[in-house]
């Protein structure tokens, strides 16, 4: 079987996303492993282009990995036909400006998400690559993990019976940063700067919900900048201006209820950062990002509601653990596997713009039901 090389603009892989998620654990780990294997059995290795604006951290990032390959210039590395696909992992205020040039030098692109700040912006991406024939992918990362791997499996199988609702919890304390440094980096807590929970999260649920439990059709949301001043990372003081929790009902178009509650302000008491209880008329299961716990109809308790006598059954022993059943990898990793087998084979990938673009529009709702006070209804978006 044969290898084919594959060249990737690597742009922010200094930046902690871009490094450890997608340079270290996803593309190197894909070069060591000898490639992506193809359709009918041949390899596609990716050959790295890393470009970023800080030309001592680069140089210090392509030397860790023995890279030879790492340009300040973008203009330079996009106009470089020797890379066909351009990766981005710029802050989101610095996006939009790149994949349009991406587009235009005729690339291919992935990139992280929020894909713009707005969803006029994130709109016109995608009706400029639809333009231009342009293969988009846009990281849908928890799609890929163990945890949603082994919902999506029981919602195959018919293991809920009727989806009645959908209860999410994410988040945890992040440092203000005076007595300990904070572990989100200072711009996630400036609106100026495109921080936010909403613009951070509100995207990540929109995928998650419409891939596996249906179209959202409207959204009400209420936003909290629960802790109003931070400290940077040099200890200086400043003024949070951007949402550091949101908690938000979609109401789905198959009649399903979505609550999500997402706050960098609570101190977690659950298995993960995350967890999804789903409750259907056959059965219910709690999933994380890599566990789950399910209850069928057959083994639920019968809870009698008596406050006046504490209660000394434990709820959580009647619960089963979801075996893995397989072997699962790094979901950023899987992910860059997937959409790069779509590009090289000419499938639709369906993770693309338009896809990011209805996860920006679910956020710039959020904020606006949040600000209006009122339920705000969102029409199909299948096209550009």
């Amino acid at each position: 079987m044969a290898t084919r090389r594959i060249g990737i603009i690597v742009n922010g892989a200094t930046g902690r996303m871009g490094y450890r998620q997608h340079l270290v654990r996803s593309l190197l780990a894909i070069q060591d492993q000898g490639g992506v294997e193809l359709t009918g059995g041949d390899r596609l290795l990716p050959e790295l282009l890393l470009v970023g604006r800080n030309e001592e951290k680069l140089t210090a990032v392509a030397k860790r990995h023995g890279l030879t390959q790492w340009t300040t210039d973008v203009e330079a590395a996009l106009a470089d036909e020797d890379y066909e696909v351009y990766f981005d992992a710029l802050v989101t205020n610095l996006r939009v400006a790149n994949l349009k040039k991406a587009i235009t030098a005729g690339k291919a692109i992935y990139t992280e998400k929020p894909t713009a700040e707005s969803f006029a912006d994130a709109l016109e991406l995608a009706r400029l690559a639809k333009e231009a024939g342009t293969v988009s992918g846009v990281v849908h990362d928890k799609l890929y993990l163990p945890g949603l791997l082994k919902l999506r499996r029981l919602i195959d199988s018919g293991f809920f019976g009727e989806i009645l609702s959908v209860r999410g919890e994410f988040g945890y304390w992040v440092y203000e940063g005076d007595w300990q440094a904070a572990q989100r980096p200072s711009w996630n807590y400036r609106a100026e700067d495109g921080g936010g929970i909403v613009a951070d999260m509100f995207p990540h649920w929109n995928y998650v919900i419409e891939n596996l439990f249906g179209r959202i059709a409207d959204v009400y949301a209420q936003t909290a900048t629960h802790i109003p001043a931070r400290w940077d990372e040099n200890g200086t003081r400043y003024t949070a201006t951007a949402d550091d929790a949101a908690y938000g009902v979609f109401r789905l178009e198959n009649g399903i209820v979505v609550q999500m509650n997402s706050s960098w302000d609570v101190r977690v008491r659950r298995d993960e950062l995350v967890e999804f209880q789903v409750d259907g008329t056959k059965g219910s299961a709690v999933v994380g990002l890599h566990s789950a716990h399910i209850q069928p109809r057959e083994a639920t308790p019968k809870p009698v509601w008596d406050p006046d006598v504490k209660d000394g059954h434990d709820y959580f022993d009647d619960w089963i653990e979801v075996p893995d059943n397989e072997t699962f990898d790094n979901g950023f990793k899987v992910q860059w596997e997937d959409f790069l087998r779509h590009y090289i084979e000419g499938r639709p990938y369906p993770f693309d713009l338009l896809s990011g673009a209805r996860g920006v529009r679910l956020a710039e709702t959020g904020l606006a039901s949040s600000a209006e006070g009122r339920r705000i209804t969102l029409d199909p978006l299948t096209e550009v």
